[in-house]
């Protein structure tokens, strides 16, 4: 009887245990949905049954999965499901369906579905096991075997910027684009010769748009394109006797800069972006076929011009007659127009006064801060690079550099001098010959035409341009008094300004070395640098009343905002002003000639040499900076390269601008 009973114990704990093993399909679409949301692929074919299996390699299956992923930038996918609690039975003949849901962010935005996961039972050689029935549409319910899924990009239009009534710096603007058609090419070599001389490609440039695969002999492939304004290049074209074979298309459209070399350092232009800052973007929505900022404007506010991008996640339906199916859809957001305080005539007038020149220039309004024109040259043509008629890069932009200033530094050196109480601005200071040998050491010179009178005031001093008395002005006020007010001016500080400019500097280091270098440093020599923009900005103390302007570039931007409060007194602003207006007026000045009738200015010149160490003379660079004392709405700082002529070279070029737009 207890053998019995030992033996039908035993079988029921065998068949408990049978029970408690036996698969459940549950636990199979637990197992897959979990496997998917941790992206492992592998482990969810596994999971498939073998009729599923028969249908799709492994290798298959995980490709597929992973490059539709990374076709629409796939992350943060979640798959989420719910089971009963309550237990259930199910025999082999059964198909027990399962409810699942899929979340995940793509680059066309969230895409949401939910779906129901099939099981069937099969029956293997050694266990028997539960497994998912799969099919494409497990990827995406409106998937269908042989389709996959793609993203649409949809460019955006860039942005445009424009001067400050409107007129376009760079636009879409129309272009003629220039190109051959093989099968009709006579004396083929020398019209690639002579269009490669036009448009500025090589002839093996050429060759290798002409060589390529989709050529054929009636087709027209492009070479350039052409803005409609470059008449010289068009008129080489079409009226150039070129041998047949080309073929000029118009209405089309493109990135153009109107200004042209006029303002090409501030506008920059827009090329094909490279693999570099393909990489460098990585993330921002760029392919390899976008076009990019490369400098100038386009590339300080490439983000907002550029726009956003739109984007479209759609199944590809693989019926000819079917249309895609869109998944989720990123609308295009259009780059953002600018409008600048920039002025066009300002702009062209101040370049075609440098164009044969190496220097820069800033105008601006100065009793508003407004920049008008920012100018360096030589220039170069941004609409051949934009356009792919140049592989030269462009030259140095000189407006956001800093340079010695000179003697156009004089007024501050004054400025601070008054209003330390350093300078009394009617005592006179006596002063014999051309030379003043200072007890530590060094000596300082004065400009010939300084050396007229042994009895000079502050007037004196700043019309005929007096190195000797600020030399000694300065070292009277000291180098912590002088620095601290230096700051007022906006030394050592970043120009607050969108556009990156150097710092404008009074010394190399913290401070000045010794009594020499400040004694130059009254004069606008020994280590000071600054910006022809900054230098500008300098003056509108003497103008505005003792504030200094910051400098503004947007239209919409508010204007005579203060960069730093009171500065100088409007007692010291008008007397500087006054002296300022004798620099150009009296006969005596450095600015009088040449005399422009009714033209009423204040300014100050200046000629810094540049000598290297050892050398008695070196490179001279002129400066001018003057305003219209009438209008009190123009003020340009100019400096010249290299001018034999020092100061005297940049004058009449300032004096022809404000003349011309007075």
């Amino acid at each position: 009887m207890n053998f019995w009973r030992v033996f039908l114990f035993t079988l029921l704990l065998v068949a408990l245990a049978a029970c408690s093993e036996q698969p459940k399909p549950e636990d199979t679409f637990a197992a897959y949905m979990d496997a998917w949301d941790q992206g492992e692929y592998g482990e969810m074919y596994n999971l498939l049954s073998d009729r599923s299996k028969a249908g799709i390699t492994k290798e298959e299956f995980t490709k597929l999965y992973t490059t539709i992923y990374e076709e629409i930038v796939m992350e943060n996918l979640k798959v989420t499901y719910e089971l009963s609690k309550e237990e259930q039975e199910y025999d082999k003949e059964s198909n027990p369906v399962f409810d699942f849901d899929v979340t995940m962010d793509t680059i066309g935005g969230k895409i949401n579905f939910s779906h129901k996961a099939e099981l069937v039972y099969d029956e293997g050689e050694e266990t028997d096991r539960w497994a998912m029935k799969w099919s494409h549409s497990m990827v995406f319910p409106e998937m269908e075997e042989g389709e996959t899924a793609q993203v649409d990009t949809v460019s955006p239009e860039r942005g445009e910027i424009y001067d400050v009534n409107g007129e376009g710096l760079a636009v879409k603007g129309p272009v003629q684009e220039v190109g051959i058609v093989p099968g009709v090419m006579e004396n083929e070599e020398e019209l690639k010769k002579r269009l490669s001389e036009i448009l500025g490609l090589s002839v093996e440039e050429i060759n290798q748009k002409l060589n390529q695969s989709w050529v054929k002999d009636d087709l027209f492939v492009p070479l350039a394109m052409v803005a409609d304004t470059d008449k010289e290049r068009l008129d080489a074209i079409l009226n150039g006797d070129l041998p047949r074979g080309y073929q000029v298309n118009s209405g089309k459209k493109a990135r153009v800069y109107p200004l042209g070399e006029a303002a090409a350092h501030l506008t920059g232009y827009v090329g094909s972006i490279t693999a570099e800052e393909l990489e460098e973007r990585d993330g921002e929505g760029y392919s390899s076929t976008d076009r990019i900022g490369k400098s100038g404007l386009e590339l300080v506010y490439e983000e907002q011009l550029r726009g956003t991008p739109g984007f479209k996640v759609s199944i590809t339906k693989k019926a000819e007659e079917a249309e895609n199916i869109v998944l989720t859809e990123k609308p295009v957001e259009n780059g953002k127009d600018l409008t600048l305080t920039i002025e066009k005539s300002v702009q062209e007038t101040v370049y075609k006064e440098m164009k044969d020149d190496s220097g820069t220039a800033a105008a601006i309004n100065p009793t508003t801060g407004e920049v008008k024109a920012l100018v360096s040259t030589p220039a170069y043509d941004p609409n051949a690079l934009s356009l792919g008629l140049s592989s030269e890069g462009p030259t140095l932009n000189k407006f956001t550099k800093t340079y010695s200033p000179g003697s156009t530094f004089k007024p501050i050196t004054a400025s601070i001098g008054l209003e330390t109480g350093t300078i009394q601005p009617e005592k006179e200071m006596v002063i014999k010959g051309e030379t003043f040998k200072a007890k530590a050491g060094y000596s300082v010179t004065r400009v010939p035409s300084a050396a007229v009178d042994t009895q000079v005031d502050l007037h004196d001093a700043l019309v005929r341009s007096d190195n000797i008395y600020f030399a000694r002005k300065i070292v009277k006020i000291g180098v912590d008094s002088f620095q601290k007010q230096a700051r007022q001016f906006g030394f050592n500080e970043d120009l607050p300004f969108p556009y990156s400019i150097q710092k404008s500097q009074v010394a190399n280091e913290n401070t000045i070395g010794n009594e020499s270098l400040l004694a130059a440093t009254g004069y606008g020599q020994g280590e000071v640098e600054m910006s022809s923009l900054h230098l500008a900005m300098t003056y509108t103390p003497f103008v505005t009343g003792g504030t200094l302007l910051k400098p503004t570039l947007l239209a919409d931007e508010e204007t005579g905002q203060a960069w730093h409060k009171n500065v100088i007194s409007q007692e010291t602003a008008s007397l500087i002003t006054e002296r300022l207006k004798a620099v150009v007026h009296d006969a005596a000045g450095t600015a009088y000639k040449p005399v422009v009738e009714g033209l009423n200015i204040a300014g100050k010149t200046g000629s810094a040499e540049l000598k290297k160490a050892g050398e008695e003379a070196g490179q001279v660079n002129g400066w001018f900076v003057a305003w219209n004392t009438d209008s009190e709405n123009l003020l340009v700082s100019m400096m010249i390269e290299d001018a034999k002529d020092g100061s005297h070279e940049v004058v009449p070029k300032v004096k022809n601008v404000l003349d011309q737009l007075r």
